[in-house]
């Protein structure tokens, strides 16, 4: 049974809670700075894993000073700690749009720039972009291969000549996001990569020829997070890396990140004498995926039977080897949509819990 999890203090941190270790954090971050061969400036982590401000400051105390985010939430977390330059990996519309330039009014020495695939977009940007005297720098974003969001290749030249055409917006760089790549095998995942980033290069090429100012290239999360590393003209942007969790772990081995994040619960009910009810149900753990959502470090524990909002419910060797109100640790399978469920991180120093960190990007807003 692993117990570097463990804390002292168990008794005074109410379940189900999350706990973060700093230390390993810390490595983690020294882990993706290694993977880059040392350069800070190719690392842009995204930080919709943490939305935290103590683990940003983490990043930036190593020399990080780009980031990656989704929300204005998670944008506004980042100026307010002085973030130097923050991407909006998301092409603004409605309301968003002026959420983000009061953004970049709030922030000055913040760099904030936001995402297009559609001309519709950029125009909107321009025109309010112009309307309160600024002009935003924005990436085009290029579908890779996601099918999600960004411009096919045969829709960039026309869309890069409309955006010059307006004078609210500058074009500053391409991105290209490619989640569809998540194969537990190294040699496919690799091949995959090489597609993605071959398509993101060819629209490069069909954008930089277009303006004499150098275009920044962004590609990438956690899973192609190796192979983009090893490519000296992109700035790679992984998120999970500074938590990580089982199913990377399981999937991505190679990238030899360390838990940082782990789930507290206890036993709530002894249902008989083969099943235990805990209190951690599916409104404090991910549940997009299937079972197992949870892997337990206590090896008397195995399947998982059922699962509701507050309730787990899972099989053991012998439930009389457990009391009520015994505490279990458990890592998530995803831990990115896991730290959205909290409005607090306990944190383990030493395996005391004594300090809490805030998950102020949880919010959709903060101010702006």
């Amino acid at each position: 049974m692993e117990t570097w999890c463990h804390i002292h203090d168990v008794d005074q941190v109410d379940s189900p809670a999350l706990l973060v270790y700093p230390d390993r954090i810390v490595n983690n971050i020294d882990r993706a700075l290694h993977i880059v061969h040392g350069r800070a400036d190719r690392l842009r982590p995204h930080i919709k894993t943490n939305k935290c401000r103590e683990v940003c400051q983490l990043m930036m105390d190593k020399g990080i000073t780009k980031f990656k985010c989704a929300t204005i939430a998670e944008a506004e977390l980042l100026g307010v700690i002085g973030a130097k330059d923050v991407l909006l990996a998301y092409q603004t519309v409605g309301p968003k749009i002026d959420r983000f330039l009061n953004l970049v009014t709030a922030f000055p020495e913040t760099h904030f720039a936001c995402l297009v695939d559609h001309v519709d977009a950029a125009q909107e940007i321009s025109k309010r972009s112009l309307s309160k005297g600024l002009r935003s720098a924005v990436y085009l974003d290029v579908n890779i291969g996601m099918g999600r969001t960004g411009v096919a290749l045969e829709g960039i030249e026309r869309l890069v000549m409309d955006i010059h055409l307006l004078e609210g917006i500058q074009l500053v760089g391409v991105h290209g996001y490619d989640g569809h790549i998540h194969d537990k095998d190294y040699k496919l995942r690799e091949k995959q990569s090489q597609h993605s980033y071959s398509i993101l290069e060819t629209a490069y090429l069909m954008t930089q020829v277009s303006t004499s100012k150098p275009l920044t290239k962004v590609i990438g999360g956690s899973p192609s997070f190796p192979f983009h590393a090893e490519r000296s003209d992109v700035e790679c942007s992984p998120g999970t890396f500074v938590f990580w969790d089982f199913g990377y772990a399981e999937n991505y081995a190679e990238q030899d990140f360390m838990l940082a994040a782990v789930l507290l619960t206890r036993v709530v009910s002894i249902v008989d004498h083969k099943h235990l009810c805990l209190d951690l149900g599916y409104k404090s753990v991910a549940c997009e995926s299937p079972q197992p959502r949870v892997k337990f470090f206590d090896p008397r524990i195995g399947e998982i039977k059922m699962q509701s909002e507050e309730h787990l419910v899972v099989e053991v060797t012998d439930s009389a080897q457990f009391n009520l109100g015994d505490a279990l640790y458990a890592v998530p399978r995803h831990i990115c949509p896991t730290v959205a469920c909290y409005g607090e991180l306990q944190v383990v120093n030493e395996r005391q819990a004594d300090q809490i960190w805030t998950v102020y990007a949880r919010n959709k807003k903060i101010n702006y």
